[in-house]
C-alpha cells in the first residue's frame, strides 16, 4: 500500500478527535494489535516487532522531511510569481488611472453671451443626471446579502463566525448528548453533522475548501442554556478571502460589510495588512459620505495637474467628481429631481 494513501484519513481524523490526540491514538492502535493480532506474540524474535515499527517510522520521517522541503520550494516559487504578478497589475493600474484622469478634463467651447444662463442650467442638469447615474452604479457595487453578525450569520440550525484564516460553526445539541452519539464527518469540501437517531443538522457541500488536518470539533455544556454546544473549527485553504456562507445553498452574507478585527491585523504580512487597512478605511469613508482612498487620489492628481498647467482655463471644463453629499449610508435610493414623478 502506498505511503501517502489518503483513503483512511477521514477515519483516522475522527478517531484521533474521539480519543483525544496522537498519543492516545497510538496507544489505542497498539492495543488493537495486541488484542486482535499476533504482532507481538507471533514475532520471529523479541526485537522483530520493534524493528518493524522503527522501519515504518523512519520511512515516514524521511518522507515528512522531503514534504517540508518540497513545500518550502513551492512556497518560494509562489511568492516570486505573486510578486511579479502584483508588480504587473500595479503598473497596469497606474497606466489606466493616468489615462482616466486625462480623460476627465474635457475642453468645451465658450457659449454665446445670450445663451450663457441656459447653457449653465443645461450643464447643471446634465451633471446632476451623470452624478445620479454614477450614484446608482455605486449602489449596485455595495454588494448584497445578509448583514454580517461577527463576520458570519445566525441561522435556524447553526450560527457561524469567521476570520480570514478560519471559521467557527456552533450547533446546539440536546442536553446529555455524548460524542459517541454524534456523527461528525469533516472532509475537504464536505461537512456532515448528525445526532444519531435524528436528521442531520448539516449535510452537504462546503462553500470553499478547508484544511482537514487543521480542522477540529468539540462538545461542551451551554453556559447560557439547557443544552450542549458542538463547535467546529474549520481552517480555510484560501486564507485571503471572506466566505459568504458555510454550506452551499444557505443564506449568504454581504462580505463588503465584513469588519476585520484590528487585533488580528498584526498577524498578517505587511502587504496583506496594507490591503485590509485600506478596505477598512474605504468603508469608514463611505459611511461618512466622504471619498475613498482611490477617489481622493484622483482628486489630488487632478489638482496637481491644474497647478502644473495654469495657462489652461478650467472654468469652462466639465469635471466629473463624486458628490459626497449624495452618499447615504442608511438609504441608498437614487436621487429624484424636484417635479419628477408627478410631484
Amino acid at each position: 500500500m502506498a505511503m501517502d494513501d489518503e483513503r483512511f484519513d477521514g477515519m483516522y481524523l475522527q478517531l484521533a478527535q474521539q480519543v483525544g490526540g496522537i498519543d492516545p491514538l497510538l496507544d489505542s492502535f497498539f492495543g488493537f494489535l495486541r488484542r486482535k493480532t499476533d504482532f507481538f506474540s507471533g514475532a520471529v524474535s523479541a526485537d522483530a516487532a520493534q524493528e518493524t515499527l522503527l522501519k515504518a517510522f523512519g520511512k515516514n520521517r524521511d518522507r515528512a522531511a522531503e514534504d517540508v522541503r518540497e513545500k518550502a520550494a513551492k512556497e518560494k516559487k509562489r511568492k516570486a510569481e505573486e510578486q511579479k504578478r502584483r508588480a504587473r497589475l500595479q503598473a497596469d493600474k497606474d497606466a489606466k488611472q493616468q489615462k482616466a484622469e486625462e480623460s476627465r478634463i474635457e475642453e468645451v467651447p465658450a457659449p454665446a453671451p445670450a445663451e450663457a444662463p441656459a447653457a449653465a442650467e443645461s450643464s447643471g442638469e446634465t451633471s446632476g443626471e451623470a452624478s445620479a447615474d454614477a450614484e446608482g452604479e455605486d449602489d449596485k457595487g455595495e454588494g448584497k446579502g445578509l448583514k454580517p453578525v461577527n463576520n458570519g450569520a445566525i441561522l435556524d440550525n447553526y450560527r457561524w463566525t469567521q476570520t480570514l484564516q478560519d471559521l467557527q460553526v456552533v450547533i446546539e445539541i440536546p442536553k446529555g448528548t455524548r460524542t459517541k452519539f454524534l456523527d461528525v464527518q469533516i472532509q475537504k469540501q464536505q461537512l456532515k453533522v448528525q445526532v444519531k437517531g435524528s436528521d442531520a443538522v448539516v449535510d452537504g457541500e462546503l462553500h470553499k475548501a478547508i484544511k482537514m488536518e487543521d480542522s477540529t470539533w468539540s462538545v461542551e455544556d451551554n453556559p447560557s442554556g439547557d443544552n450542549r454546544l458542538l463547535t467546529l473549527s474549520l481552517s480555510k485553504v484560501n486564507q485571503m478571502e471572506w466566505w459568504t456562507c458555510v454550506m452551499v445553498g444557505d443564506p449568504e452574507i454581504n462580505t463588503q460589510k465584513v469588519e476585520p478585527e484590528n487585533s488580528k491585523l498584526s498577524d498578517l504580512d505587511g502587504e496583506t495588512r496594507q490591503t485590509v487597512e485600506k478596505m477598512m478605511y474605504d468603508q469608514r469613508q463611505k459611511a461618512a459620505g466622504l471619498p475613498t482612498a482611490d477617489e481622493q487620489s484622483k482628486q489630488d492628481m487632478l489638482k496637481k495637474f491644474m497647478e502644473q498647467h495654469p495657462e489652461m482655463d478650467f472654468s469652462k471644463a466639465k469635471i466629473r467628481e463624486p458628490r459626497a453629499e449624495a452618499r447615504q449610508p442608511a438609504c441608498r435610493a437614487r436621487p429624484v429631481r424636484e417635479g419628477a414623478g408627478g410631484m
